[in-house]
Order: C-alpha cells, then structure tokens, then sequence
C-alpha cells in the first residue's frame, strides 16, 4: 500500500514538473534578456525593459471576401499556424468602390491574438522554423516599427509554416504578424526582437 502511494505522489510530482515547463524564449527572457536589456537600454527599473505582450496574426480577404474556398483556406491557415481559433472582423467603414458596407455582409477579414505560452511559442516557432523557409530570404526590415516600439512583419506565402499541407497550399495567401510590445521603443524593441533571434536584414540596405 505504501509503496502505491509513494509511486502515485512520484507520478503527480512528475506530472506538476511537466505543467511548470515555460516555453524556450519565454524562460530565456525572465532568466537572461531582461537583465541585459536593462543594462543595454541603461535603465534603472527594471519594470520599464520592453516585453512583448501579444502577437496578432492576421489575413484580409478584400475582393475574395465572397470566395468560400478562399475564406475558409484563410481561415485554416490561422488555426494550424497558431493553435486557435480565428476571429472573423467585418469592415469598419463603407468603401463603394468594393462594394463594402459598414459592419455588414462577409467578413473582410481574420485575426488571432495569442498571448502568454502561446505567444511565445508561435513566435520561436516564426522565427527559427518558418523565416528560414522564406524564399530568397536577406532578412526582414529593421525599419517597420511604429512609434509605440510596435512591429509589424508581412509574409507573402502561409507555406513557409510547416502546419500548412499541400492541399492546404491549393490556395495561396499571404499574412500580417504584428508584435504588440509593452515599455517598447524603436531601438528597445528591435534589441528586444533581435535577443529572440529575429533575423533582421544587415544594416544600410
């Protein structure tokens, strides 16, 4: 009997150890890069490091709006590349040119927003699986940041993911991933991104 028991609190300590396990770059961050960005960016307080919030992975569908295979092709690639399920956005303002109305008819758009593991995952996952798998790749821009620190990277193909199969691919499509990032800055995030090993194009091209 003794022996059960001691076999089942080994078995619920093992189990505890996996739950506990972060993932690679978020343990990297708590345990090494905020204490270099500190020191790099010379701030005294450590709560003002910049330290990525959520990550919004996003598709517009425009003219295919009305196109189900295209739509539903989108939508796929968000859920296989991030784990979650999609939210639809209709527009937020008329266009007549396209025929858009206000808060109206199929959705112009479909967006995941990932945080915490996830976040973290998905972006070692970009940045170390998918990037490299870019074709005639020199680097993504170092200048795509907003005034916030905020960064925005463009890929032309959903195939550079390896979730998405053949058949997946029948439909081509590119995707936004914007990299929301609290206490950022143009020159705090980008040493925040490049630690994450974001490979970002040499400097003066």
């Amino acid at each position: 009997m003794a022996e059960k028991k001691t076999a089942a609190k080994a078995k619920s300590a093992e189990k505890a150890t996996v739950a506990k396990a972060q993932p690679r770059l978020k343990e990297l961050y708590n345990k090494e890069f905020k204490a270099k960005l500190a020191k790099e960016l010379a701030l005294e307080n450590i709560n003002q490091v910049p330290e990525l919030k959520k990550v919004v992975v996003s598709c517009g569908v425009g003219k295919k709006r009305e196109d189900k295979r295209f739509t539903e092709t989108v939508a796929l690639t968000l859920a296989k590349i991030t784990g979650q399920a999609p939210t639809s956005r209709l527009a937020k303002k008329s266009i007549a040119t396209f025929k858009i109305r206000k808060g109206m008819g199929a959705p112009i758009g479909y967006l995941v927003t990932l945080r915490n593991d996830k976040m973290y995952e998905f972006v070692d996952r970009l940045i170390n699986v998918a990037l490299p798998h870019v074709r005639d790749f020199h680097g993504v821009s170092r200048t795509a940041f907003d005034a916030q620190g905020n960064y925005n990277l463009g890929i032309k193909e959903q195939t550079v993911f390896p979730e998405i199969t053949f058949e997946d691919a029948s439909v081509l499509h590119g995707l936004e991933v914007t990299f929301i990032i609290k206490n950022g800055s143009k020159e705090g995030s980008l040493k925040l991104l490049e630690l994450f090993g974001m490979p970002f194009e040499r400097e003066g091209k």
